[in-house]
């Protein structure tokens, strides 16, 4: 009876088992930060508050991803659209903590709010005040930097860390593009110094069109990494 009864519900429809059900429902549930990312990216856009737009967070999260960082500080935080794009590649990886330093008391804790709506507060800390200050109060080995900040305080910005980084650690500096002439003296050292390379992207913004990142690591040897597909 038991038998015939299964069969009967198989043949008018009857609901599918566990395994037969799709794996994820939405995209939002597969990956909720993406939801805030989205949100973030509006109010910057609205706001006119500066980010790095979707083509270059995609490369420095790429970036973080392959260097698995314990240890992460990004100079200049603002509403913490790249922090959300960095937290969720240590989030993943189930390990690493972010420091992200803004001076703007309310864009910190705006930033922070929209860390928490994302899941992340666990992977990042929020500090705020001069970044030239404060990352000299952060103890190293640091694995990983992004510098997005006024282009006279990147220089000062590495300066305060660059005793503590770890042996293969990697620098990457936003706005290399339309503000090469403000930190000139920052480009001269990292290239100077280390490998360093500029990577280009076609961007979507009102502020810029085009821009590029520097890519820096302090290791001697090239890591191994599948092509990027960057634009040169």
């Amino acid at each position: 009876m038991a038998l015939s009864l299964g069969i009967l519900c198989l043949l008018i429809g009857g609901e599918a088992s566990p395994a037969e059900k799709p794996a994820a429902a939405s995209q939002s549930e597969a990956d909720p930060v993406q939801a805030v990312i989205d949100d973030v990216e509006r109010a910057c856009l609205e706001r006119t508050v500066f980010m790095i737009g979707r083509p270059k967070a995609r490369r420095l999260a790429e970036l973080v991803r392959q260097a698995k960082p314990r240890t992460v500080v990004e100079c200049g935080t603002a509403l913490g659209y790249s922090g959300l794009w960095i937290a969720r590649e240590l989030k993943a990886a189930g390990r690493g903590k972010l420091i992200t330093i803004e001076i703007d008391p309310k864009l910190a804790r705006q930033a922070q709010e929209n860390l928490r709506r994302a899941g992340l507060q666990d992977y990042v800390e929020v500090r705020t005040g001069d970044a030239r200050q404060v990352v000299k109060q952060i103890p190293g080995p640091i694995d990983f930097v992004f510098i997005d900040c006024g282009y006279s305080n990147y220089l000062p910005c590495l300066a305060g860390l660059e005793e503590k980084l770890s042996p293969a650690a990697v620098i990457v500096a936003d706005n290399v593009g339309i503000g090469a002439a403000g930190m000139d003296d920052y480009l001269k050292h990292v290239r100077t110094k280390y490998r360093s390379r500029t990577e280009w992207f076609d961007i979507e913004l009102p502020w810029a069109k085009r821009d590029a990142m520097e890519v820096t690591f302090v290791s001697p040897q090239p890591p191994k990494a599948p092509d990027s597909g960057v634009s040169p």
